[in-house]
């Protein structure tokens, strides 16, 4: 735990310091701190400044830094679900101070580290992400559990979005998949690692702290689509009748992506490759082939297209002879 501050450069009488003494670290497990006690640690005294040289130059602020550092294997506590408070007090060469600074607090919960081997890759479901967890600690006495948080940001933008959160636990893969995407997009995704601690405040009354731990460094994938729509499927073929204008019915369950763009219809006959017979992709499952002869046998199948182009396999063929 480091703690930084800036040493005052004026007394409580609005007078220029003139000579300054250690600042006493002061750190209690309660709320608030009303005195400092024993202190922790000192910071000890520097050479006091020239403040006007200071001043004339713009870098008081920055000349009059002071830090400390607590080792968290020396706090009382550390692990279990409470906090820590911290403040400093500023004495003078005479060891007196004007009371203590504000304070800051610091949970005292273990974290775990970050996922390792945090990884991406495109799939027609999404962005599927993967990493190896850590273990969860089986000797800490707090009663936390810990959960994986992954956020995504779009390239270019600051707006940091949740993803999805997974329980930790013993075993050591997990991923999770991104479903919600815009292809043709990249994206910059990190994942953490939370403590969620109960606390009951109340009888009855239960609350969560979650300490969220390191993140991960920020990987980078493009939503590339090069995924073809589902196969169509249950095509059917229905010649008209005897004494009618000659054409060939066809219809077929209809594909659900969400890309979906049309379907491609190919007519052959026994023998012969297979022809596409539509120039742009229809719309709706289902196609009126009105460019056939009387007496002769033909061989249809239907692929699904996307709207970045992306066609599908063909479906089974369905065959019909015209009368």
């Amino acid at each position: 735990m480091t703690l930084t501050w800036t040493a005052p450069n004026v007394t409580t009488d609005r007078q220029t310091v003139r000579s300054v003494g250690p600042t006493k670290i002061c750190r209690g497990l309660e709320q608030k701190l009303n005195q400092c006690g024993t202190p922790v640690g000192e910071a000890p005294a520097q050479p006091t400044p020239n403040f006007a040289q200071s001043a004339k130059q713009n870098n008081t602020k920055q000349n009059n830094k002071r830090s400390f550092t607590d080792l968290l294997t020396q706090i009382p506590g550390y692990g279990s679900p409470g906090i820590a408070t911290y403040a400093v007090e500023a004495l003078n060469a005479a060891g007196r101070g004007a009371g203590l600074s504000n304070q800051v607090h610091m949970s005292l919960a273990r974290t775990l580290p970050p996922p390792q081997d945090f990884a991406a890759r495109v799939t027609a479901e999404g962005i599927v992400l993967t990493w190896i967890g850590s273990v969860s600690p089986t000797n800490s006495a707090q009663p936390a559990h810990y959960i994986y948080r992954i956020y995504r940001r779009m390239e270019g933008s600051q707006e940091q979005t949740r993803t999805g959160e997974i329980l930790a636990g013993d075993e050591p893969n997990f991923s999770f998949t991104d479903s919600n995407i815009q292809w043709e997009k990249t994206y910059e995704y990190r994942a953490e690692t939370v403590t969620v601690i109960a606390q009951e405040n109340q009888p009855e009354v239960q609350v969560e702290v979650q300490v969220e731990g390191d993140d991960t460094p920020e990987i980078k994938v493009f939503a590339h689509d090069i995924f073809p729509p589902a196969v169509p499927s249950g095509l059917q073929a229905v010649a008209s009748g005897p004494g009618q204008k000659t054409f060939v019915d066809l219809v077929w369950a209809p594909v659900t992506d969400a890309d979906l763009d049309g379907y491609n219809i190919y007519r052959h006959e026994e023998g012969s490759p297979a022809v596409k017979v539509t120039a742009d992709p229809v719309k709706t499952p289902a196609y009126r082939d009105d460019s056939v002869a009387s007496g002769k046998n033909y061989l249809y199948s239907v692929s699904a297209v996307d709207v970045r182009g992306n066609e599908s396999g063909r479906s089974e063929e369905a065959g019909e002879r015209v009368p």
